[in-house]
């Protein structure tokens, strides 16, 4: 059903949200995708058979459905963070709640209807739209509500955990990114800048996964600088349904707000603005893609996630370094790594500090993978077959006395 009106769902997505249509297209197939994976993955929910250590038993590990789920979900892919969430619960056997966020409640209220006519039970998809607090306490405090999964802001995600602990549910948080990009000075700088135009300016960068440091080593730091900024030069500003629009208005003012903070601080401190269009027609939620250079760790956008088409460039001089500076941060989802030297690729692979990691791409995510960050960017995991164990129960059954 979300297929057969693929282009009524991505107008709607474009005109709430924000995002250029294009993108939009992408969310609406990247969020059916979710469904169909976990359609087929609810058939691969096994338990094992333990050997047993008593004498005419036999041993066996279940799993069942938790129970009545709920979700709280974010602006920013208002389509696919429902289906990733609402994909897992219903085919681990979940009936779920789906409170969307308030700024994008019209693309959950057109899932719901669409669920309707596919013939899902009446209550099996709920959507409840209206102000965040009020319709979070009572799922908090419902014992009947098993477990609850959250898209958003870290600081959020505390209090939801809090909350949930008074009725000891479980819980899965993907919470803010301050994604590190390392460039060395080996790799071909032409696809490093494609890397980081795709990491950086997705959803008009209000991407969890957006490239937040772009760290660069010293010997490539100019010629790369000077390529990034003739690419963001070429980014259309525009309305999400003009044709070629690259990047939209951010979705809330306090976004766009804090992208231009971001900046002001930066420059008071000695950073250097290389790129930043002016158009004084545009609205105030829009902020024109910004490139900063001599960016230094003590200034808020290599502190803060940004959420913003506003790109910071850090210089580093070793390899050493730059694993420190990346590994700095209490965010821990994503990280991204540039480089020829497959040795130096296996060491920070492992050395890396994030739930995921890109090495030599900027396109990562589907439904076959493990979603989710390290520190304080979450808990547990959304997509692939570790989706649907956070809305599943482990149960263990001992059959004894088989010889009689």
């Amino acid at each position: 059903m979300m297929r057969d009106h693929s282009e009524d769902l991505a107008t709607l997505v474009a005109s709430e949200q924000g995002k250029p249509l294009a993108e939009a297209r992408y969310e609406v197939e990247y969020g059916a995708a979710f469904l169909e994976w976990f359609a087929a993955e609810g058939d691969r929910a096994y338990g094992e058979t333990i050997p047993s250590h008593k004498a005419d038993s036999l041993l066996q590990v279940r799993m069942q459905p938790i129970g009545i789920a709920a979700a709280v979900t974010p602006w920013n892919f208002p389509i696919a963070m429902i289906t990733r969430k609402a994909g897992a619960a219903l085919a681990a056997g979940c009936p779920i709640i789906v409170k969307p966020a308030p700024e994008t409640p019209l693309s959950a209220i057109a899932l719901a209807r669409l669920a309707e006519e596919a013939g899902l039970p009446v209550g099996v998809f709920q959507t409840l739209v209206g102000e965040p607090i009020e319709l979070s306490t009572p799922l908090l405090r419902d014992t009947r509500i098993r477990a609850l999964s959250f898209t958003g802001s870290t600081q959020v995600g505390r209090l939801l955990l809090e909350g949930s602990a008074q009725t000891i549910k479980k819980v899965s948080l993907e919470l803010g990114g301050h994604a590190p990009f390392l460039i060395f000075d080996d790799v071909d700088l032409e696809k490093a800048v494609k890397g980081v135009m795709a990491a950086k300016f997705a959803t008009s960068g209000q991407d969890c996964l957006a490239a937040n440091r772009i760290y660069v080593q010293r010997g490539i730091h100019d010629p790369f600088v000077e390529t990034l900024s003739a690419a963001m030069a070429k980014l259309k500003v525009g309305h999400g349904l003009n044709p070629g629009t690259d990047i939209g208005p951010m979705t809330k003012l306090s976004v766009a707000e804090k992208c231009r903070a971001q900046i002001v601080d930066a420059v008071g401190k000695g950073a250097q603005v290389i790129t930043a269009k002016k158009d004084d027609s545009l609205g105030p939620n829009f902020v024109l893609p910004t490139l900063l250079t001599q960016v230094t760790d003590d200034m808020l956008i290599a502190r803060e996630e940004t959420f913003g088409p506003v790109a910071a460039v850090l210089a580093f001089d070793s390899e050493e370094e730059a694993i420190t500076r990346a590994n700095s941060s209490e965010m821990g989802l994503a990280g991204y790594v540039y480089t020829d030297n497959l040795r130096r690729a296996l060491r920070l692979s492992e050395r890396m500090e994030c739930g995921m990691l890109g090495i030599n791409t900027a396109s990562f995510t589907g439904p076959p993978i493990p979603f989710g960050g390290w520190k304080q960017s979450g808990l547990g995991r959304e997509g692939s077959r570790h989706g649907l164990s956070e809305y599943m129960e482990l149960k263990y059954v001992c059959f004894g006395d088989l010889a009689a």
